[in-house]
């Protein structure tokens, strides 16, 4: 196959050139022949003579009685770093601090960034994982600090474990007198004053600063006066929902500093995403300068993709094939490495999952060597604080080898230069994929990735299109802060701080949406309207204390052990009905317990240990109701919609499947419904364009329902996000449309900007759809195309026949050619 240099995100194609770079090492390939090894594949099949795995000719699958599963292989080779001097700016101490931790100079992008900060310019550093953008903001910063001994810097993470490692990086390196100090939920409370008194960088969270630091800004106000800089750091996660309220936040905390007479300068941290710029002037709501030349070097990669095989001996719903599951492989995978002495992080997308693959290893591991076996170990959200500080400290002095987790390590403590990574399933987007995959990496050691496919579309797709993902640009991110579901809680934790003038609602907050807002929120009777602006009432009562800006707005379910009355961890409160409902197993540290009962308007559920041979699905039914329609196109007989919907959904029981996937039984449930008001694209077809195709009245439902679902699986290729971020529904005769109609809308109030985003690009991602459903190697439909995880009506009825016919009516219609790109664009 060919094996040229292809560089990640938008950097463009590396050369390896020579020298140290040329002579690179081959440890990722040796860790690959590891992995294929325990695979039961032999290694030397899959080479094409240099000793770089070759898959563009896949061995015949009754070689090995089984088609092989890795599927493509892509080696990166490493990149040399570029340098510049020390701006003479720097204070002598923090040069000479910095040199003896090993930075000889600043690499070329450092310096640039730092140089812009140091000229007053508010900055978004864009580049690769591990190249250093910590230094960008730690010059300016720490320099400006020096230069004024009353200046004051706040830092913000998106978690707690990123901030920590930050602070503990820092305290290394600050001069005296900066008292760099933690600011968030786990600082004791009698810390907490000296902190707001002595420290003069802060490092906090965007939870911490909406609930206790803007609410009480007048006992802050020493820190908001001098306040000169503030770092946004990994600003790509702030998206969606999330970023639309981490946006609002930023204009409120700009806002507050402005009353103090302080007007800092803003410093971003961000994976390589598409158009940083433009995202973070969207987040900040000022002009924002990119970086975006990454002139730090790293070290090659071996990018495997695997598929993992399919299970003969079972079969899914409707009696489709099933795939070995993604999690088992990457247990496999982590449990191979370990042994090989490789320190592995496996990736996977849920907290289960991680519980799941760590027990795997374990098992897996002690069989061989017993000792071993204590050094793997899961991470995920949830844990205990306690619990969660312990992990991190194990994990960073080397004591854990293996760890199965979420994407709480994906921007959590440094554990960069580890020897390999395992994501189980596509992460969702390219940012995160290359996050993820870049926590691999010593300066001259070549390291593995393996993306293995999860039976979902688009990991499907991804695994035999390889080029989608690594040289394809990455995406751009979503948010939307004029959505008024995000503006209202703002706007009235705004106005508590101070009075809201026309003014600020005009250059701060948006504007016109934001007056509507503010409008409703008068009549509602939430705030008051004087002359002067808009009044939060005096009651004594804050609005952020119930504002929840992560969530789904509907708080966090503690998980308790009934019989002892000790709390295990949280999950959301909107996805409590499906993953604690009674009955539900929930893991927490390799220990299984079942859920008795779910209480949402107290926010708990109780549970008893139990170590279940099953596992639980939720089944749910939904509905859609057009509301209002903002834009609308007819081509043919196919009409395009774009606008508001609400969705009522209800999860109306669970089924209990072994761990091979053969369901045993269903359970009813009664749960409440849940309504929410977001927003949509669908389209219509007129019955006779359907007739006219080949489909009859008896196909049709099982057809949009095929291509609904294959949809939904896509979409995150185009938009960042998660399938679980998107709804859909998909009907023969919809009430509100009289046709038949395919709807996908998203999974949070008022909107994400996910939908918007499909119906910018509705042609590409359908074509990519089609073609995902179309060169699907089963014969009816399977997980891998058009059946869903989540259909509540047990995946049937599906056509995957119909689906293509549909999906090609629709794109004849809108003009679109054959391409199916999945360029983000």
């Amino acid at each position: 196959m060919d094996t040229s240099a292809i560089g990640q995100g938008t950097q463009g194609p590396v050369d390896g050139g020579s020298g140290a770079g040329a002579a690179r090492s081959e440890r990722g390939l040796e860790l690959l022949r590891r992995v294929l090894a325990g695979s039961g594949i032999d290694p030397s099949r899959a080479s094409d003579g240099t000793g770089a795995p070759d898959l563009d000719s896949t061995p015949d699958a009754d070689d090995a009685g089984e088609p092989d599963s890795l599927r493509h292989v892509i080696r990166l080779p490493p990149r040399e770093g570029r340098v510049a001097d020390w701006p003479d700016w720097v204070p002598d101490p923090l040069r000479e601090s910095l040199v003896a931790r090993g930075v000889e100079r600043p690499w070329s992008h450092q310096a640039h960034g730092a140089q812009l900060v140091r000229d007053g310019h508010d900055v978004v550093v864009a580049t690769g994982t591990a190249s250093g953008k910590s230094l960008v903001y730690q010059l300016p910063v720490l320099a400006g600090l020096h230069d004024d001994p009353r200046a004051t810097a706040l830092y913000l993470a998106p978690t707690k474990a990123l901030a920590a490692d930050q602070l503990r990086a820092l305290g290394e390196i600050a001069p005296e007198g900066v008292r760099p100090s933690s600011f968030d939920g786990d600082t004791p409370m009698d810390e907490r004053d000296w902190v707001r008194k002595h420290s003069r960088w802060v490092f906090s969270n965007p939870d911490m600063v909406h609930r206790s630091l803007l609410p009480w800004h007048g006992r802050w106000s020493a820190f908001f006066r001098r306040l000169e800089f503030i770092v946004v750091d990994e600003c790509h996660t702030y998206r969606g929902v999330f970023g639309s309220h981490v946006s609002l936040l930023l204009r409120r905390l700009l806002r507050v500093a402005a009353r103090y007479g302080a007007h800092p300068v803003v410093v971003m941290a961000s994976a390589t995403v598409a158009r940083p710029a433009e995202f973070a002037s969207r987040l900040t709501g000022r002009d924002v300068v990119a970086v975006t030349e990454d002139g730090s070097p790293h070290a090659g990669r071996t990018v495997a993709f695997w598929e993992p095989p399919l299970l003969h001996e079972i079969t899914g719903d409707n009696g489709a094939p099933v795939r070995r599951a993604a999690g088992s492989e990457a247990a496999r995978m982590l449990a191979d490495l370990v042994l090989e002495g490789a320190r592995t992080l496996a990736f996977v997308r849920s907290r289960r999952a991680a519980e799941l693959t760590a027990l795997g290893a374990q098992r897996q591991v002690r069989e061989i060597d017993p000792d071993l076996a204590e050094r793997v170990a899961s991470y995920r959200g949830g844990y205990l604080p306690e619990e969660r500080r312990a992990l991190e400290s194990a994990l960073a002095r080397g004591e854990l080898l293996g760890v199965a987790t979420t994407n709480a390590l994906e921007l959590g403590v440094d554990i960069s230069g580890l020897d390999s990574v395992v994501l189980a399933g596509f992460p969702g987007t390219r940012a995160s994929f290359w996050q993820q995959a870049g926590r691999a990496g010593r300066e001259r050691e070549e390291a593995l990735v393996v993306l293995v496919a999860r039976d979902d579309p688009l990991d499907t797709y991804l695994v035999h299109h390889p080029y989608a993902l690594v040289g394809t640009p990455v995406e751009t991110c979503v948010l939307d802060p004029t959505n008024p579901y995000v503006l209202a809680p703002q706007l009235a934790c705004a106005a508590a701080e101070m009075p809201l003038t026309t003014v600020d609602v005009a250059e701060i907050f948006g504007g016109a949406p934001a007056e509507e807002v503010l409008d409703a929120l008068v009549e509602e009777g939430v705030l008051r309207r004087r002359p002067a602006g808009w009044f939060w009432p005096d009651t004594g009562v804050r609005p952020a204390a119930t504002v929840d800006i992560r969530g789904s707005g509907l708080g966090q379910v503690a998980m308790v052990e009934a019989a002892t009355g000790r709390m295990l961890g949280t999950v959301d409160g909107g996805s409590a009905p499906g993953t604690a409902h009674p009955g539900a197993v929930y893991l927490h540290r390799g220990e299984s317990y079942v859920v008795d009962e779910l209480d949402l308007e107290a926010g708990i559920a109780l549970v008893h240990p139990e170590d279940p041979d099953w596992r639980t699905e939720a089944q749910s039914v939904s509905d859609v109701e057009v509301l209002d329609v903002a834009s609308e196109r007819r081509t043919g007989p196919v009409r395009v919609s774009f606008g508001d919907v609400s969705v009522s959904s209800q999860v109306v029981g669970y089924r209990r499947r072994t761990p091979d996937g053969t369901v045993l039984d269903t359970t009813a449930l009664d749960l409440p419904v849940q309504t929410l008001r977001t927003r949509s694209v669908w389209y219509t077809i007129d019955d006779e364009a359907l007739a006219g195709i080949g489909l009859d009245q008896a196909r049709i439902p099982g057809a949009l329902h095929a291509a609904e679902h294959a949809a939904i699986g896509l979409l995150p290729l185009f938009a960042i996000c998660d399938r679980w971020d998107i709804g859909g529904l998909s009907t023969a005769l919809h009430p509100d449309t009289g046709l038949p109609t395919v709807f996908v809308h998203d999974g949070h109030p008022g909107g994400a900007g996910l939908a918007e985003r499909g119906h910018a690009v509705l042609g590409r991602w359908l074509a990519a759809t089609r073609a995902a459903v179309r060169d699907c190697e089963c014969r009816t439909g399977c997980p891998s195309c058009v059946q869903s995880p989540k259909c509540g009506n047990g995946n049937s009825p599906l056509d995957k026949a119909g689906a293509v016919a549909v999906l090609d009516l629709v794109l004849g219609a809108l003009g679109e050619d054959d391409a199916s790109s999945p360029d983000a664009g």
